[in-house]
Parts: structure tokens; sequence; C-alpha cells
């Protein structure tokens, strides 16, 4: 998961807090800066969007990829005994980062982040999220809509924090070191399937909701056709997949696309999870809720050398939630730009990710107000039932 995880525990001058950043609360009150001003900070050019080093990214990743796959489909069959049980989990892992780079770039054409032309974004973007078993139009949609109401109990789309009184029955038997290993590890292998299809941690809907049905409540009546291209990319997809299961046989589909993809799902639900579930972060009722002070309740973490690989979805996150069309490779120097504005309203945390997870899933378990506290419209995550 990378080798991040600066930890020292004084504020730097920027206004990240190392180490006790898992109990300084970030202010919940409007912030004494507009987005406008923020805005203002960072250098014009962040926002410019390159054809070329948006396609420079996609190529890179592809030619790495296709690396991966060509030693791998080429010479690991050659190895002596017991090499090959080595070299397949390293070609997984390999292959896994490289392709969360892809999905990441995906991402970003759906923001309209990767070039001038909506319509090069949509052509790209389809292609590659297809090729993850993504359905483009469909996420984007919904995608969207978090970064609308971000931190919102009633209207946020995902990851969406339960008051104590609607958590399961069962919850309360899992809050415990077993019942911990085994929620996150069904949470990073099956949780982004089930958000798709199943709308698992989602927002509540009155009925059935799934980002593979184009009359879905997700979805407005005008983007009904994306939806149906959407599946339509998910159809092929699975079709070569199941062309080259005929000639190949499963077992080198699985081993080849299979466990790279769980792996690039995985990082997709963990990285997306830590970002928006930290216990200094405020969430909010309708009554309290607005945009900016939503957009600015996510956190930046580290992951290490996985921050490139990742093109820096990790460490950026807070700026990309303010400027979500700005390109990735513009992100850090954006976010160095309005930290000082920020100050105690940015938050980034240097706890290892490893560590992060297992706090998160032990502390976040739901959100309430403070006891006795006069502003009920502002809920904080809590673990003692």
């Amino acid at each position: 998961m990378g080798g991040g995880g600066r930890m020292s525990t004084t504020p730097s001058e920027n206004g990240d807090v190392r180490g006790s950043s898992h109990t300084k609360r970030v202010p919940h009150t409007k912030p004494p800066f507009t987005l406008g001003q923020l805005k203002k900070a960072i250098p014009t050019h962040c926002f410019k969007r390159s054809l070329i080093q948006s396609f420079s990214y996609v190529v890179y990743d592809l030619a790495l990829s296709f690396l991966f796959y060509y030693i791998a489909t080429n010479y690991f069959h050659r190895l002596p005994s017991p090499l090959p049980f080595v070299a397949w989990p390293v070609y997984w892992i390999f292959q896994g980062c490289i392709l969360t780079g892809v999905w990441v770039i995906a991402h970003e054409c759906g923001h309209h982040a990767f070039s001038d032309y909506e319509l090069v974004d949509d052509i790209v973007g389809l292609i590659l999220h297809s090729a993850l078993l993504v359905p483009y139009f469909s996420w984007k949609f919904s995608h969207r809509r978090h970064h609308s109401n971000t931190a919102s109990l009633d209207r946020d789309e995902v990851f969406v924090p339960k008051p104590k009184s609607k958590i399961a029955w069962y919850s309360k038997y899992l809050n415990n070191p077993p019942g911990r290993v085994l929620s996150l590890a069904a949470t990073l292998a099956i949780g982004w399937p089930l958000y798709l299809t199943f709308n698992v941690s989602g927002r509540h809907y009155d009925r059935f909701a799934c980002h593979y049905d184009p009359y879905g409540p997700i979805f407005s009546d005008r983007e009904r056709i994306q939806i149906y291209i959407s599946d339509i990319g998910i159809f092929t997809t699975t079709f070569v997949l199941y062309q080259a299961t005929m000639a190949k046989g499963l077992a080198w589909v699985i081993c080849v696309y299979g466990i790279p993809l769980l792996i690039v799902n995985s990082f997709l639900v963990m990285i997306t999870y830590l970002q928006h579930t930290h216990p200094a972060l405020p969430h909010y009722t309708s009554s309290e809720w607005d945009w900016l002070r939503g957009a600015l309740s996510t956190v930046d973490r580290d992951y290490g050398v996985l921050n490139k690989v990742f093109h820096n979805i990790t460490d950026t996150h807070v700026a990309h939630h303010l400027f979500s069309t700005m390109p990735h490779y513009h992100a850090m120097e954006a976010t160095k730009a309005i930290k000082p504005i920020l100050g105690e309203y940015y938050r980034f945390d240097g706890t290892p990710v490893y560590k992060a997870l297992w706090r998160e899933a032990k502390e976040c378990l739901f959100v309430e107000p403070d006891e006795g506290s006069p502003n009920q419209g502002v809920v904080w995550y809590h673990n003692k039932y």
C-alpha cells in the first residue's frame, strides 16, 4: 500500500496536521474564505487541460500494462518451479496498481478534466472504464452528484454514514478485531460491484437503485440513452472476456485479468473510503449543509510511491473536490497554493494507510451530533454503541 506515513505530531506551516490529525477536528463553521479566493490563489495554468499531456499518461500507463501482460504470458511458464508461484502475485500487484492509474484517468474524463473536448473525454473514458467493467456514464452521473452533495447525509451518493438509530442490529457483533477483518475483507473484495449493482453504502432511494438500470431512480430521463451506452460497453467487455475464456481457459483469464481487476476494485474502495471517512470530518444534515463546507469534508492521504502511480488522486483530493475539472498533473501545485488559505480547514493525514484503514473501521461506525451541542445539524463519527 505504499511506504507513506510521516508521523510528526506538530502542525505544519500549511495547516496539515500529522499524527494528531485523528483527534483534531476540522472546523465546521462557515469558512472565512470563498471559493473565488481559493481559485485566485492557484496559478492560472493549473486550470488548463492539455490533450497531448493527458494522452501521454494514457499511453504510459497502457504501455506498462501491456509490458506486464507480455512478460507474464510469454515468460512465466518458462520459469522453473516454484518461481511461477512468486512471479504471478508480483504481476497481479503491479498490474493492479497500474490499472488503478488507468481507472483514475477514466475518472478524470468523467469530470471533463482530460481535455477541452467533452466528446473526446467521453470516448476515452468510455473505453477505459468499460475495459475495467465500469459503466462509464452511469458512474459519471452519480459521481458528479456526489461532488455536488459531498458530506450531505440526505443527498450524497456514496459512503453515506448512518446515524446510530439506523445501524443494522448485527453491527455491534462485528465491532471486534475478527469482525473488522471480515468486514474490511468483504468491503474491499466486493464493495465496488455491490455498490454498482445494489447501491450498497449509497444514498437512500425509495425504490431499487442500480447503475446498470437506465430507468432507475439514480438517473433522469435525459440521461437514459447514455446509460444504455454504458451497458453496451460492459456487454462488449464481457463478450471479449467470454471469447478469451473459450480460447484460453477460465484460469488464464482469471490470472491475467480477473485478479488484477480485483486489486483495482479494492484500491478504488479503499481510496474512496479513506478520502471521506475520518474521525475529524464533519457531516451535515440539510439544515446545516452547504457546498463549500461539504467539499472541505474530505482528507488527503499518503500512499507513498503509489501517490504517483495513482496520479495523485490520493494526496490532492481536497483540491479535486474544490476544482474537479482541474487535470491531475496540476493538482499538487494547486494544493500547495491553497493550503495557506485553507488553514485548519485542510486536512492531511499521514498515518500509514494500513493503520488508517483499521483505525477508521474501528472508530467510524456511525454519525451523531455531539451530546448537548446546540448545533444538531453537524454530526461526527462515533464508535460507542
